[in-house]
C-alpha cells in the first residue's frame, strides 16, 4: 500500500496524522476536520480502518501523559453504553447509507453545540443528572465512533455538560477512547476487513507525525485557560459538523 500512494495522498495522510496528534494532546474538536479529508482521500469505509490505529497511537500518548487526571466514576457510568453503541454500529454500519448518516450526525451535533452555548450563557454550574442523558450520549458516542470515527463531538458535549475542568476533561476522554478504540479493532479486522497488514504498515510510517502533533498540541493546551478551552471546543465541534454536512 505504501508504494501505491500518490504524493497528494501522502501529504493528506501525514497532515491528518499530525492533526490527530494535536487533538489527542487536548485540542478537542480539531480531529473531526481530518475525518472527512481521510474519507475523500481513501474512501469512506476504508479510511475508518486507516484512521483507527492512528487514533490509538494518539490515545497511548494521551493516556501516558494524562493518566492521573481521569474521573473514573464518570467514565465507568458512560462506558457500558458506549460499548453497546459500538455493537450497534458494527451491525448497522455495512448497510447504512453514508450520506444519510453524515447529514443526520451533523445536524445532531450542531443542535447539541447550540444547546451547550445556551447552557453556558446561563452561567449555571448544574450538570445533567438523569440517567437517560448518559444512556443517549453513550449510545451516540459508541455508534458514531464505529461507523465514522466521529464520536469526538458527542463526547466533547457530554464532558462539557459534566463541567469537568480542562485536565480532567482531557484525561477522562483519553481513557474512554483508548478503551473504546481497542474494543473496535477486532471488528475492523474480522468483520469489516478495513484493517490489514498493508494499512498497518502505513500506520507505522505515520507515528512520527502523530508524535509531533501531540507535542504541539500539548504546548497549545498549556497556554489556554478554562473558559477559552470550553469555547474552543464548542467552536471546533461546530466547524467539524459543518464540514461533515457540506
Amino acid at each position: 500500500m505504501l508504494s501505491e500512494l500518490t504524493l497528494l495522498q501522502w501529504i493528506l495522510v501525514l497532515s491528518c496524522a499530525f492533526i490527530f496528534g494535536v487533538s489527542k494532546a487536548g485540542v478537542k474538536g480539531i480531529a473531526i476536520i481530518a475525518i472527512p479529508l481521510m474519507a475523500i482521500g481513501f474512501g469512506g469505509k476504508l479510511s475508518t480502518g486507516i484512521v483507527l490505529p492512528m487514533l490509538i497511537t494518539g490515545d497511548i500518548l494521551a493516556v501516558w501523559y494524562y493518566n492521573r487526571n481521569a474521573k473514573w466514576s464518570l467514565l465507568l457510568q458512560l462506558l457500558p453504553w458506549v460499548l453497546i453503541g459500538v455493537l450497534f454500529g458494527v451491525w448497522l454500519g455495512k448497510d447504512l447509507p453514508e450520506l444519510l448518516f453524515k447529514q443526520s450526525m451533523a445536524w445532531i451535533i450542531l443542535a447539541s453545540v447550540g444547546l451547550m452555548i445556551w447552557w453556558d450563557r446561563r452561567k449555571s454550574n448544574e450538570v445533567p443528572t438523569h440517567w437517560s442523558f448518559q444512556v443517549i450520549m453513550g449510545l451516540l458516542v459508541g455508534f458514531t465512533t464505529m461507523v465514522g470515527n466521529m464520536a469526538g463531538a458527542f463526547a466533547n458535549i457530554f464532558f462539557l455538560a459534566m463541567r469537568l475542568d480542562k485536565t480532567t476533561f482531557i484525561g477522562t476522554a483519553a481513557w474512554l477512547f483508548f478503551i473504546v478504540n481497542l474494543f473496535k479493532v477486532p471488528f475492523h479486522v474480522f468483520v469489516w476487513g478495513t484493517i490489514s497488514w498493508h494499512t498497518f504498515q502505513l500506520n507505522l510510517a505515520l507515528i512520527p507525525a502523530i508524535i509531533l502533533g501531540f507535542i504541539l498540541g500539548f504546548k497549545i493546551i498549556k497556554l489556554i485557560n478554562e473558559q477559552f478551552f470550553r469555547m474552543m471546543i464548542l467552536i471546533l465541534t461546530a466547524i467539524g459538523a459543518l464540514i461533515i454536512l457540506l
